[in-house]
């Protein structure tokens, strides 16, 4: 089985890349974020001419976040149970016996904003319902943006990130208490290359220095981790023409 995750930063810009993405590496599931489109506008006939059915929860503008699959996604549900947020930042299916849940973490702006507080609140409301989600599925995939690079070597230079939000102390707690509800970093299950990022800043020639941060992740429940054959960020879709500040990552699985 083949997981994907990519914040496209707009499905309507970049719905020909992700068309040929999908076909090119034909992923089983491929969660994304930052959509951007309204649900009346999401693309379905398009990805169902690749094979390709959805669940989707979008807003005009901002947010969004959608799964694509090329089996059944069922039993869908749109947001966190229990956090009253109109924001459109997670959904999750069963895609055989894995339920799979892509989220789109606030960015959270400024440490100490009022939206670095949000953030924080979001991913406590968040864990806890994962808590609920894995004791109810043995296998859980959750994929997204989060919004956080969790150690120092996810940072192309941490000493000028420090302190920062993406890399502040207290979300990287909240990444780490993510993990201790029984998920896996399904990256860090490999050796990697050093310097290996998923999202650069479009200014200041970020990409081609490699001025990057990792900051999309795809966590495990254990049988998943177990079985994890493979681990990777495709850095290729943020080298065309007008892309993504994000590049997917995709993780292969034995089947059980």
């Amino acid at each position: 089985m083949k997981l994907a995750t990519w914040n496209v930063n707009s499905l309507t810009v970049r719905l020909p890349q992700v068309l040929e993405w999908l076909d090119l590496h034909q992923p089983d599931v491929l969660a994304l974020q930052e959509t951007k489109v309204v649900d009346e506008r999401f693309p379905v006939a398009a990805l169902e001419a690749l094979g390709y059915g959805s669940v989707f929860a979008g807003q005009k503008t901002y947010n969004g976040v959608a799964l694509l699959s090329r089996r059944p996604l069922d039993n869908p549900k749109v947001g966190v149970p229990g956090l009253d947020d109109p924001q459109r930042r997670v959904v999750a299916a069963t895609v055989g016996d894995v339920r799979v849940v892509c989220v789109y973490v606030p960015n959270g702006q400024q440490v100490g904003s009022e939206k670095f507080t949000y953030k924080l609140e979001w991913l406590a409301a968040t864990r806890a319902w994962l808590e609920a989600e894995l004791a109810e599925h043995t296998r859980v995939a959750v994929m997204g943006d989060l919004n956080i690079a969790p150690e120092d070597r996810d940072v192309h230079s941490p000493k000028r990130w420090e302190g920062q939000v993406l890399v502040s102390a207290p979300e990287r707690d909240a990444f780490r208490g993510l993990l201790g509800t029984g998920l896996h970093d399904a990256f860090r299950l490999h050796p990697q290359p050093e310097r290996v990022f998923s999202w650069w800043n479009y200014g200041a020639l970020a990409f081609p220095r490699n001025w990057g941060l990792r900051i999309d992740h795809i966590l495990v429940s254990a049988p998943l981790a177990a079985v994890c054959q493979s681990c990777e960020i495709d850095v290729g879709p943020r080298g065309h023409t007008r892309p993504s500040d994000h590049a997917p990552v995709i993780a292969t699985f034995a089947d059980p």
